[in-house]
């Protein structure tokens, strides 16, 4: 059997077992691991070669499993991971959120436009979109429907600015795409400044037009007064004065990536500790869920190179690059729509960082031998990995929101809702593609 066809084979049983609900790393390290013995085995031409090719690979997944991690940039990860559970758990999210209920209460569609708003900033805490949407569905859901938000407003929300988690820096999925494809991962955080500003505004704008137009998908709640406004924001001043830091530093050049990371949670510690918000069992908490979501991202990434370097052994990856290279005539909107609808159809069923580590391999030797930016692109790809996290008919973000709202709000009802976002991001994307300058207009001043 010919290398190609193994390739083929192999990625077809990995996508099986991804559809079957494997844990991503189970999945990518058995094809990777399976698929490098077949091939080494088949490029040995006979099969006594076999027993030479399972020693090849045993040997390589050991070596592997320290050097793919063993990367300085990676300890970004675990350090913005841990600024995240910690201002969660000293409840600097919830003070964020209450202080945006109470400043944009009057405005059309206000604990909307409220819930909006609080997710990009936790986005810029916590860096997962998963973590966003189901910390604030907690929190902003089940607060609309008490004042008779319309519930496909409520919960469509929420699950679709959660997807600013991975839009707005410090971004998780940014972080791995910078590593896994050799870029600047500060340009990767700075480049989704204006796409996740962007994506916000089209998100408000279109609550408060909707809201305008017809009152009762919102109704007003109770004026507060300048005071309780101004007393709101004690909570949130130092976190979002870190943030602010963090950002800053990137872009100024100040802090490389893991400095900025190892600032943030150090900052996040230090203001819960002079606040005195936090104590021994939350503090533990914090770390508890920081070593297993960090091991379990690590474990996906040994799992990932092991399926790269099968990849390129089967001359996939080549043949894709000498593919690509024949559609120098073709526009680049064809191809970009043709990769959407590729990344939108995985996110109905699969998440962001799985989509994320098993197309890697794939589209960049496309994207490398058409010659485009892989920092524009790498904004836009996770643009398209948003709008999977809402598509129907699983949509990932919906179901976490499901799961927090309970019985109060059906599944039919979220994904209602979400439709509306849905054209937000569809305009937004078509924005960012048309006009790249809007991308890449920061990074070229860093």
């Amino acid at each position: 059997m010919d290398p190609q066809t193994i390739g083929i084979m192999v990625t077809g049983l990995m996508l099986t077992m991804l559809l079957l609900r494997v844990p991503i790393a189970v999945s990518l390290v058995a094809a990777g691991y399976g698929g490098l013995i077949l091939v080494l085995a088949a490029r040995g031409g006979d099969t006594l070669m076999f027993g030479n090719a399972f020693r090849a690979a045993n040997s390589f997944l050991g070596e592997l499993a320290y050097s793919s991690t063993a990367e300085y940039t990676f300890t970004t990860i675990p350090m913005f991971l841990l600024m995240g559970y910690i201002a969660t758990e000293g409840g600097f999210t919830r003070d964020i959120y209450g202080t945006a209920r109470l400043w944009l209460s009057r405005v059309p569609g206000g604990l909307a436009v409220a819930s909006s708003v609080g997710c990009a900033l936790f986005a810029a805490i916590s860096g997962s979109s998963l973590a966003t949407a189901a910390a604030m569905g907690r929190m902003a859901v089940p607060e609309m429907l008490n004042w008779k938000y319309d519930k496909g407003l409520a919960a469509g929300v929420v699950a679709a600015s959660g997807t600013l988690g991975s839009l707005i820096p410090p971004s998780i999925l940014m972080i791995l795409y910078g590593v896994f494809t050799e870029q600047s991962i500060a340009k990767l955080f700075v480049a989704g400044v204006i796409p996740g500003l962007l994506s916000l505004g089209m998100y408000v704008g279109m609550v408060m037009v909707r809201c305008r137009l017809n009152p009762e998908l919102a109704p007003p709640v109770p004026r507060v007064s300048f005071r309780e406004k101004v007393h709101s924001l004690k909570g949130t001043w130092g976190m979002i004065l870190l943030i602010g830091l963090v950002v800053v530093g990137l872009y100024s050049g100040t802090f490389t990536p893991t400095e900025a990371g190892g600032v943030g949670s150090f900052g996040a510690c230090l203001l819960c500790f002079l606040s005195r918000r936090i104590n021994l069992e939350k503090t533990s908490n914090a770390f508890k869920e920081t070593l297993k979501n960090t091991s379990m991202l690590f474990a996906a990434i040994i799992g990932a190179y092991m399926v790269t370097t099968f990849t390129a052994l089967t001359g996939i990856a080549s043949d894709l690059t000498t593919w690509a290279a024949g559609f120098e005539n073709v526009p680049p909107l064809v191809i970009l729509a043709s990769l959407s609808l590729l990344y939108v159809f995985l996110g109905t069923f699969m998440g962001a960082v799985e989509i994320m580590l098993l197309a890697l391999p794939i589209v960049v030797p496309i994207i490398k031998g058409l010659d485009y930016n892989l920092i524009w692109f790498g904004i836009i790809m996770i643009k398209y990995l948003e709008i999977g996290l809402i598509t129907p008919p699983i949509g990932i973000n919906v179901f976490i929101i499901k799961s927090v709202a309970g019985d109060s709000v059906r599944l039919g009802e979220i994904f209602k809702g979400v439709a509306w976002f849905i054209v937000m991001d569809l305009i937004t994307l078509t924005i960012l593609i048309l006009f790249p300058r809007l991308t890449m207009y920061l990074p070229s001043l860093m």
